[in-house]
C-alpha cells in the first residue's frame, strides 16, 4: 500500500524525506492523506487516490505511520461499512495496509482535488458544525470534477 503524505502531515509523524513514486498497479493500494486545521483544530484526510473515496478524522494522537494508517483505515472501514461496501474494504483494501509505504502526492490533479475536499470539509466542520465522520460522509457523496462529475462513493467500486 502507497500512502501518499502532504508535507505538514509528513513532517507531524516524523516520515522524514517522501520518495515520488509512479501509482500502484492495483488501485486500491494507494491512498493520500493530507493534515489540515478547520477552527483551531488539526484534522485528516485520507482519501483512495483514484476514486477520492475516504475519511476524515481528528489529528490529534496520531504521531507516526502506524497511528495515521490506523486512525484512517478506520474511518474508511468505516463510511464502506455504512455505505454497504464493507465487502470491498474487507477484500481489497484491509489486506494490503500490512506492506505500507509513504510517498510524496501523486500528481497536481490529486493535489487539486484534495484541497476541494479539504475546503469543503472545513466548511461542513465549522460552518455546519458537522462530526468529521458526518463531514467525510458529505464528502462521499460530492460530484467532483476529477471523476467527471461522479460521486466517490460510486467510483470506489469500479475501481476492481
Amino acid at each position: 500500500m502507497i500512502l501518499r503524505l502532504d508535507q505538514k502531515l509528513a513532517g507531524k509523524i516524523h516520515a522524514g524525506p517522501l520518495p515520488a513514486l509512479p501509482a500502484a498497479s492495483n488501485p486500491y493500494a494507494d491512498w493520500t492523506a493530507r493534515l489540515f486545521t478547520a477552527d483551531r483544530t488539526q484534522y485528516i484526510l485520507m482519501c483512495n487516490t483514484v476514486a477520492l473515496y475516504g475519511g476524515v478524522f481528528y489529528g490529534r494522537g496520531v504521531t507516526d505511520v502506524h497511528d495515521l494508517l490506523v486512525r484512517g483505515l478506520e474511518a474508511v472501514r468505516f463510511h464502506a461499512e455504512a455505505n454497504g461496501l464493507g465487502l470491498i474494504y474487507h477484500r481489497h483494501i484491509a489486506p494490503l495496509s500490512a506492506d505500507v509505504r509513504c510517498a510524496k502526492a501523486l500528481n497536481r490533479s490529486v493535489t487539486g482535488s484534495m484541497n476541494e475536499l479539504v475546503e469543503m470539509a472545513k466548511c461542513y466542520l465549522v460552518e455546519m458544525e458537522l462530526a468529521p465522520a458526518d463531514a467525510a460522509e458529505r464528502l462521499n457523496e460530492t460530484p467532483l470534477s476529477a471523476l467527471r462529475y461522479a460521486f466517490a462513493r460510486e467510483a470506489i467500486k469500479d475501481l476492481g
